[in-house]
């Protein structure tokens, strides 16, 4: 699937270049910017830029006022759909942001709106929740931003900041190694049928694939696993059935979020390896698992002697880790005002959302 790629802030910056960047998944990526209200998070970057809020920031930023971020963003929407290339082959948008931030989080929102309004293709977000060790102001403010951006975009795809990072590492090195953690999966979902012939695989993941998969619901997640495999695909069954637990299982990006509305199951690696039954008993188990019968699936080549499988949930609004995240959002929101603002994170109209 051919997406064009807006960063917002300093995290969804740094992941968009992850992702334009990445092996894969710069294959998909048909224009790429970064977009930001302080200055010294654009320098560093590779990729197209565009400062915004100057008349507001003054080039420092926000300073994780995400009401300021929405703001700023809000006054120069058009100027930043204006730098987006948008051409015939693009399938998509996606917008990037990590939502406990200031820039990111206000910012994602409004132009997530502003895109579905001037495009007729999907609009979807890959958002960044805050890890448990960061503070409450992060936990409030992507309580807040999730709830308008799963609003305003097609499908909210989600990363927990403790999903993907290892026992043992600081802040920093966790948050560089959760954008190549992150930039590789999906890199691998959305390359996973770019410059593919039919006759490399069985089953070509196209763009209607993921589309359908992210239309069971607002809020998305992916897991990924990999196992070692024979070169004859007779004996790679159980290969690709470990490989399909592990990525729902202990894999995703939002852990325990195992019940879904719809999933597509990408198997990666030597098309000569793949298991067709192999393919069909992980399909099987995933819908068994997640409670679904929309089990889509396709293969993507790899040149390599692993394979590996990618899922993608579609429709996980109400697994535990969404909700103890709004808990905590709510706790951080009351801390902050020494009010109740459940209100702020969570309410009735969210019902048919949550």
């Amino acid at each position: 699937m051919k997406v064009a790629l807006i960063g917002v802030g300093q995290a969804g910056g740094k992941l968009a270049e992850a992702l334009a960047t990445d092996e894969r998944g710069r294959r998909a990526v048909t224009d790429v910017l970064a977009v930001n209200t302080a200055t010294v998070d654009l320098q560093p970057l590779g990729i197209e830029t565009l400062l915004v809020g100057e008349a507001r920031a003054n080039g420092h930023g926000v300073g994780g006022d995400n009401e300021l971020g929405a703001r700023v963003m809000n006054e120069d929407v058009a100027e930043v759909v204006e730098e987006v290339d948008v051409g015939p082959e693009c399938d998509a948008l996606l917008v990037v942001a990590g939502l406990g931030g200031g820039t990111g989080s206000g910012g994602a929102p409004i132009l997530a709106r502003e895109l579905s309004q001037v495009y007729d293709r999907p609009v979807y977000a890959l958002g960044v929740l805050p890890g448990h060790d960061e503070g409450a102001l992060y936990q409030r403010n992507a309580g807040r931003s999730l709830k308008t951006l799963a609003r305003e975009a097609d499908s909210v795809l989600l990363v927990d900041n403790d999903a993907w990072r290892s026992a043992g590492e600081s802040l920093d090195e966790g948050f560089t190694a959760i954008n190549e953690r992150i930039a590789d999966r999906i890199g691998l979902l959305l390359a996973a049928g770019e410059g593919v012939a039919a006759t490399e695989a069985e089953s070509v993941v196209d763009a209607s694939e993921i589309h359908n998969t992210l239309r069971g619901g607002r809020l998305a997640a992916v897991g990924y696993a990999s196992a070692e495999s024979s070169d004859q695909a007779d004996e790679n069954v159980t290969a690709i059935t470990s490989a399909t637990r592990n990525a729902l299982l202990t894999g995703t990006s939002l852990p325990d979020a195992t019940t879904a509305a719809a999933a597509l199951l990408v198997v990666a690696g030597d098309p000569e390896r793949i298991s067709r039954r192999g393919v069909e008993a992980a399909r099987s188990w995933l819908g068994d698992e997640t409670g679904t019968m929309q089990v889509r699936g396709g293969d993507a080549p790899v040149d390599s002697d692993r394979l590996a499988a990618l899922v993608l949930l579609g429709g996980v609004e109400r697994s535990d880790r969404v909700q103890s995240f709004l808990d905590r959002a709510s706790d951080a929101a009351d801390r902050d005002t020494g009010e109740d603002a459940t209100e702020s994170v969570t309410s009735d109209d969210l019902d048919g959302l949550f």
